[in-house]
């Protein structure tokens, strides 16, 4: 901060009048570099005449006072397993007098309670960073630009960060991830060069601008740090699936259809019965492939049903469809439509023991 003062010609006489001139005033404040300029003038007398007035001008440098903040979403990210590029987002806000550059580091949480109450278990992968371009609040894909840090904002101003981050392959339904983004404050200046980070001032005032820090504590660092950090969690939504093969004996060649048994020439009715957990995420795509082993032969005749209702070990209904591919190894599939948490469905065919 610079202070200058020009002395008055006359000592003794009291300050009788200033003028004040400033910069533009802003919720962050007077921006910094700019000039206070105060002027006082002193008009007197000498033995009853008018002397010429006196004036004394004073010159301040405002200085500059970085203060960011960061939110985090305020739900967490719900991802699947193996997820590539998982989205969550935070709110940048400078509310420094100052335009800043901001440099951005994400990391992982070491264990504990994530910020959105579940138990911190997984790590995610290959942080990267989105700007927010169409300021929408939305991440698309194409429009949002890639950064490494936020450039040139200015006082008074948030912006939008998608974190981006890779979701482990063997991650199972509800766990969590805990991440910390911090931003740390950069000299601003030069468009799409990142600045040097800040330093506070710890000096006497100087003429020229200081800093100083007026953040608060963050997640992580401390207050007065130039640095401010928040909490994100991803949640993982995974589907439970269980399979399941069973065999129901329709008919033998001696008993018919009275207490059959497994003996060749014998019936048997193939039940894939297929299951998703309470509270699992939704599964999609779901096709069932079944090499058939040497000791049956396909019943073409029957075919093959999917979406069948499964009871127990056995399964009905359903709706013609699937494929039998007789080479190089004879195999029965099919597709069965999603299968939403807690329920259940099949496919059904018959084979006859060789």
């Amino acid at each position: 901060m610079k202070n200058s003062t020009r002395l008055l010609a006359t000592a003794g006489l009291c300050a009788l009048g200033a003028g004040l001139g400033s910069g533009s005033a802003q919720a962050a404040g007077t921006l910094a570099g700019q000039t206070i300029t105060n002027t006082v003038t002193v008009n007197f007398q000498v033995g009853g005449v008018t002397q010429t007035a006196q004036t004394g001008t004073n010159a301040v440098t405002v200085d500059r006072r970085v203060v960011l903040t960061i939110t985090g979403a305020p739900a967490t990210t719900t991802s699947a397993p193996g997820q590539i590029d998982a989205v969550t987002a935070f709110q940048v806000t400078n509310s420094s007098n100052d335009t800043l550059d901001m440099q951005l580091a994400a990391v992982n949480q070491a264990g504990g309670t994530t910020v959105h109450g579940a138990t911190d278990v997984i790590d995610v992968a290959n942080f990267a960073y989105f700007l927010d371009s169409n300021s929408n609040g939305v991440y698309d894909a194409g429009v949002d630009a890639q950064i490494t840090y936020l450039d040139e904002i200015a006082p008074d101003t948030t912006r939008t960060v998608f974190v981006h981050g890779d979701l482990p392959a063997n991650a199972t339904n509800t766990q969590a991830s805990g991440i910390v983004l911090t931003a740390r404050a950069s000299a601003a200046g030069t468009a799409g060069t990142q600045g040097a980070l800040l330093t506070a001032t710890t000096t006497a005032n100087t003429a020229g601008v200081d800093t100083v820090f007026g953040d608060a504590a963050g997640a992580t660092d401390a207050a007065s740090d130039g640095a401010f950090s928040a909490r994100g969690s991803y949640t993982v939504a995974a589907a439970v699936l269980s399979v399941n093969k069973y065999a129901t004996i329709i008919s033998d060649p001696i008993n018919g259809t009275t207490n059959p048994k497994a003996i060749p020439g014998a019936v048997l009715e193939y039940c894939l019965a297929v299951a998703n957990g309470t509270g699992a995420a939704t599964a999609t795509g779901l096709t069932l492939s079944d090499p058939l082993p040497s000791t049956v032969t396909y019943n073409s005749a029957f075919g093959i049903f999917v979406n069948a209702t499964v009871t127990g070990t056995t399964c009905s209904g359903g709706t013609a469809g699937g494929t039998f591919a007789a080479t190089p190894t004879p195999t029965v599939s099919g597709t069965l439509t999603n299968l939403a948490a807690g329920t259940s469905s099949a496919l059904r065919f018959r084979v006859t023991i060789n």
